[in-house]
């Protein structure tokens, strides 16, 4: 196995377009983009860890005070209920859902605190010498799951579901809704307060040692550490000196793994709206809901701007993410060379969105773990959800599959050089 050069510090691969270009020095808070594509490429973020430290220790708090005490209260005819995170989780499991279980449980409780044990991990790390590779390896992993932590998500499908329990019964928030608001601006902020660069040089200072840059270089980005290494060989196999992740000039069989999870997810779609996502029994009556029926609740309750927010993240950004990869993955294999940077811009649209549709799927986390009230009334989810769920994993995956670079690979009109 081979290994290639420590980069030369300024000297950057876009991970985007693949355009070799040379990096100004920047001063803090400023911040470098691609010449080609507008990504960015840098950013020179005040790296204060004693703040890090004490807004991860607060959100370590506030996360156990979310999963340790309830996140809203129902009463009903003299009965009451609490719901929690994993009450939800649990009940789910126990109605037979296990896949949407284990979904719901990975995206709010084991990928958050893991996140949060990085952010305490990082910010402990000393000044100087190099830790253990274990932390690397740790951090690796993590960043390759970040896009699956959802707790902001998840505070809107809670407030989606008080709207929808308001008439139902007396719906009293509890102190763990209050510290999940509170978490999700703690942990914003730590992450603001920490150069990620500046973590990666002290956690593996000898990988970016003296630059020996090379015009005739093959130069290639690590897509976990950003770092950017040249290699001699580019069809050779090769680690990166800093975080240990494969180095790859492009994703492997990117178009035919993105053309894959999207037609299953464009097959999913079709059922996970048509299939009833949940089912309220009441007084012996029951009625099955989709997710339409569901928008169409909150406007009949005039609850137009939950009505959007659900109709929108759970009906529109699917179809539209679906659409847009679509569109990008047959400009590429017919090799169009028409605005490839508009093309890119609408990749990381759809690569943004997509976390969005678990809204609904939080709704009935929150809804069959509170309304459980015998001879009254109970919430039990149906396969809609299973198909939605699938639906939103799969299109996510589809995202994370393609390969942004593969728009840049057309020929070229001339004005675009290889190198800036």
């Amino acid at each position: 196995m081979e290994r290639g050069e420590p980069r030369a510090r300024s000297v950057a691969v876009c991970p985007q377009c693949a355009l070799t270009q040379h990096l100004p020095k920047l001063s803090r808070g400023g911040a470098a983009r691609c010449a080609r594509c507008g990504y960015e490429l840098l950013a020179r973020r005040p790296d204060r860890r004693a703040p890090t430290l004490a807004l991860t220790l607060t959100g370590l708090i506030l996360f156990a005070i979310v999963h340790a005490f309830p996140l809203l209260t129902l009463r009903l005819r003299g009965q009451t209920t609490q719901a929690t995170v994993l009450s939800g989780v649990t009940e789910l499991w126990a109605q037979g859902h296990w896949a949407v279980a284990a979904a719901v449980a990975a995206t709010t409780v084991l990928v958050p605190g893991l996140q949060l044990l990085a952010l305490l991990a990082v910010s402990l790390l000393p000044a100087r010498g190099r830790t253990g590779s274990w932390i690397a390896r740790g951090l690796r992993g993590l960043r390759q799951l970040s896009p699956w932590g959802m707790m902001d998500v998840f505070m809107i499908g809670v407030l989606v579901a008080i709207a929808k329990l308001s008439d139902l019964a007396s719906v009293v928030p509890g102190p763990a809704l209050f510290a999940l608001a509170a978490l999700i601006f703690v942990v914003a902020g730590a992450r603001a307060s920490l150069d990620p660069e500046k973590s990666w040089q002290r956690l593996a200072p000898a990988a970016v040692s003296p630059p020996r840059p090379h015009v005739s270089a093959s130069w290639c980005r690590c897509t976990v550490c950003e770092l950017t290494v040249s290699r001699p060989d580019a069809d050779a196999i090769s680690r990166c000196l800093r975080c240990g992740a494969l180095l790859r000039h492009r994703k492997p069989y990117s178009v035919q793994r993105t053309w894959a999870l999207l037609l299953a997810a464009a097959m999913l779609y079709v059922p996970a709206n048509l299939y009833p996502i949940l089912s309220v029994t009441s007084f012996g009556r029951v009625q099955a809901d989709t997710i339409l029926s569901g928008v169409s609740f909150l406007l009949h309750h005039d609850m137009l701007p939950l009505a959007v927010v659900v109709f929108v993240a759970s009906v529109l950004v699917p179809l539209l993410k679906i659409l847009l990869l679509l569109a990008l993955l047959l400009s590429v294999q017919w090799r169009l060379c028409w605005q490839p940077r508009a093309r890119t811009a609408l990749y990381r649209f759809a690569e943004a969105i997509g976390r969005w549709s678990m809204v609904d799927l939080y709704v009935v986390t929150i809804l069959v773990a509170l309304v459980r009230f015998e001879r009254v009334a109970q919430i039990e989810a149906e396969m809609g959800a299973l198909f939605f769920g699938a639906v939103v994993v799969l299109t996510m995956g589809a995202a994370l599959s393609f390969d942004p670079r593969l728009i840049w690979d057309a020929p070229r009109d001339g004005r675009d050089d290889e190198r800036a």
